[in-house]
């Protein structure tokens, strides 16, 4: 084959430094607008996006030429920046990231799930959300430093 081709998507999730709800119903949208232009900058597409007001999810495409590491890194550095410069001076993401792979057949179920996060979150917190995650993953952690 004489060129690379790739479609590969994840679901990742991070919170606010501290679980801090920090994110105003008076940004989100901004804030969404620009990591979705952040991330076509970098050659992913994304399906959805949802920003609460302690921890972001975003459906999207991982570019072939782009590690995840750096995927996140750019989408965190920018985004906090840009948080920092619209109102919130104290503003930081948590260091760390779940990011989970998506089968394309499973695509409209998990966008369909990232657009009902304000209802989902009216029921369920966060860190139990995220641990339902790392349990249907089968990804082990350490509850001592999955929080920060």
């Amino acid at each position: 084959m004489s060129q690379s081709l790739s479609k590969v998507y994840i679901h990742l999730i991070f919170s606010t430094k501290h679980i801090e709800p920090l994110i105003t119903e008076r940004v989100r949208t901004k804030l969404q607008a620009y990591i979705v232009g952040t991330l076509s900058e970098l050659k992913s597409y994304t399906e959805a996006i949802y920003a609460n007001p302690d921890h972001l999810h975003i459906l999207c495409t991982l570019p072939r030429i782009i590690s995840i590491a750096s995927l996140v890194s750019n989408i965190k550095s920018s985004s906090s920046k840009w948080m920092k410069t619209n109102g919130t001076p104290n503003f930081f993401w948590q260091d760390g990231y779940g990011i989970f792979s998506v089968s394309s057949s499973k695509v409209p179920i998990v966008k369909k799930y990232i657009e009902n996060q304000k209802a989902h979150h009216q029921e369920s917190h966060f860190k139990d959300e995220l641990r339902e995650f790392f349990k249907q993953y089968h990804v082990e952690y350490d509850e001592d430093y999955v929080w920060d």
